[in-house]
C-alpha cells in the first residue's frame, strides 16, 4: 500500500512499529543525503560525475589507486563533518527501546555507530566503511591520516607495510566479494524479524536488494521509505514516498 499523505503514512508506520517485536531496518544512501552526503546513482550523484573504479582494475593498475585515493581525500571534509540525521536517531531510538536487535547497512560513512548504534555487533555494513583503510591482501587496518600522510609525501597510494599489497578503503567495490558473515548475519536477520523497514534504497544493488523481499517471504511486514518508486514497492505493506527525515523524525526520542 503506497501511503497517500504523509501524515496517514506516519501513522500507519507508528502502529506497525508498535505492534512488531523484533524490527530489522535497512538503510541505503538516501538516510544519510539530509546529513550532506551525496548519494552514487541519483541525477547528479557521484557515479554521474565520476566513473566508479572497479576492483579488479584498483588491484591492476597504480594510476587506478592513486585516483581512487584522491577522489576519497577530496571527500573527507563531506564525511568528517556530516553528523547522524533524523531518520538515524530515530533508528537509534528504537534500538534502544529494544525494537531493533541490528541494522543492515549499505552506507559507508559511520554515521549509524555515531547515532547511537553499538558496534560490529549490532551494524552489519555490506559495504563496509570508508572511515578508515584497509589491505586487500593480509586485512590489516590503517587509519586513513596514515594513508594520507604517505600518499601527500610522493603522490601515490601506499601499500601495505607488513605484506606489501594495495591498500584501499575499508569499503566493497564493484567486482569485490561481499563479506561472508555480514552476509550471513543479514540473512537470519531478514528471516527473523517481522517488520523490515527499508529505508532510503533504490532497491536495485544485489544481493542487497535481496533482503526485504527475503523478509517478505519468511512472513515479515515489509515498509519502504524512500522518496522515488523501488521495484519492490508492489510487494510491501507499506510504502512512504516522502523525505526520509520527515517520515521518521516523529519517532526521533520514541
Amino acid at each position: 500500500m503506497i501511503a497517500s499523505d504523509l501524515q496517514s503514512g506516519v501513522e500507519r508506520l507508528g502502529d506497525m512499529i508498535a505492534e512488531a517485536r523484533v524490527i530489522v531496518p535497512f538503510t541505503g544512501a538516501g538516510i544519510s543525503t539530509e546529513c550532506g552526503i551525496p548519494d552514487f546513482r541519483s541525477p547528479g550523484g557521484i557515479w554521474t560525475r565520476n566513473r566508479p573504479i572497479p576492483f579488479d582494475e584498483f588491484v591492476a593498475s597504480q594510476s587506478a589507486r592513486d585516483e581512487s585515493w584522491r577522489r576519497r581525500f577530496a571527500m573527507e571534509e563531506v564525511f568528517a563533518a556530516a553528523k547522524p540525521g533524523r531518520g538515524h536517531r530515530a533508528l537509534a531510538s528504537l534500538y534502544r527501546a529494544g525494537k531493533v536487535p541490528a541494522i543492515i547497512t549499505q552506507n559507508i560513512d559511520n554515521l549509524h555507530q555515531a547515532s547511537g548504534f553499538a558496534g560490529e555487533h549490532v551494524i552489519i555494513e555490506l559495504h563496509g566503511n570508508t572511515t578508515y583503510a584497509r589491505c586487500i591482501g593480509c586485512g590489516q587496518a590503517y587509519p586513513l591520516d596514515w594513508v594520507k600522510r604517505r600518499f601527500d609525501g610522493d603522490g601515490l597510494a601506499p601499500n601495505c607495510t607488513a605484506c606489501g599489497e594495495p591498500v584501499k578503503t575499508a569499503t566493497i567495490s564493484f567486482g569485490q566479494m561481499m563479506p561472508d558473515d555480514e552476509m550471513q548475519r543479514a540473512t537470519a536477520l531478514s528471516q527473523a524479524c517481522d517488520l523490515f523497514i527499508a529505508i532510503g534504497s533504490s532497491l536495485v544493488v544485489w544481493p542487497a536488494a535481496g533482503f526485504p523481499m527475503m523478509a517478505k517471504n519468511a512472513g515479515a511486514r515489509l515498509v519502504i521509505i524512500n522518496r522515488e518508486p523501488t521495484e519492490q514497492d508492489d510487494i510491501a505493506d507499506l510504502v512512504i514516498h516522502h523525505d526520509i527525515g520527515e517520515a521518521l523524525g516523529p519517532f526521533v526520542g520514541n
